[in-house]
């Protein structure tokens, strides 16, 4: 008979090992998630700015009137107080209602957003001013929305310029500029 003492298998060493390299494969895994859902806010914080940026130059696009400047240039915030403000949906209104309530819709937009943390500290400012050398109906129009971001990053010469919300090294901006002629 013969005696076969010699064992195949896994040392303890080599188990010990295996596992040291699952660990670290797991760690990388997991903080590539947290960083994937880290980058998927942002995302959404940015699609919701440009998502109300192009409300705020549809509706004023549609409210195109000879007063149109004076009307929405301007800024509001995410603390913005709400007022009394008549509806136009059934009733016929102003160019001057017309302008409330499309900034209450607004500030109702951002304050709710807040609630979410789609966009926290929300500031917004239009400016709306006539083309130079243009036709009197002729408008350029720039639409800051800016708000604070979870984490802070070096910000660039050109955000710094901008003056719109507090400037530090998490506010986050989306500009968008347009054309308006007035038909009015």
């Amino acid at each position: 008979m013969k005696n076969n003492s010699h064992q195949q298998g896994f040392t303890l060493i080599e188990v010990l090992i295996a596992f040291i390299i699952l660990s670290l494969g797991l760690l990388g895994a997991i903080a590539l998630q947290a960083k994937a859902k880290q980058t998927s806010f942002d995302a959404m914080q940015r699609s919701a700015a440009i998502a109300l940026g192009n409300d705020i130059i549809h509706r004023m696009r549609a409210n195109d009137t000879a007063t149109f400047s004076a009307l929405y240039s301007g800024q509001f915030h995410s603390q913005t107080a709400l007022g009394k403000v008549s509806s136009c949906y059934q009733a016929t209104c102003s160019p001057q209602q017309i302008a409330a309530l499309d900034k209450q819709q607004w500030v109702r937009a951002i304050q709710a957003r807040e609630n979410t943390g789609a966009l926290d500290e929300a500031r917004v400012c239009i400016k709306a001013t006539a083309v130079s050398g243009g036709l009197p109906n002729e408008y350029n129009i720039e639409v800051i929305v800016s708000w604070r971001g979870r984490q802070e990053f070096k910000a660039s010469a050109e955000n710094l310029k901008t003056g719109c919300g507090s400037v530090n090294d998490r506010r986050r901006l989306v500009v968008l500029d347009s054309y308006i002629y007035l038909r009015s």
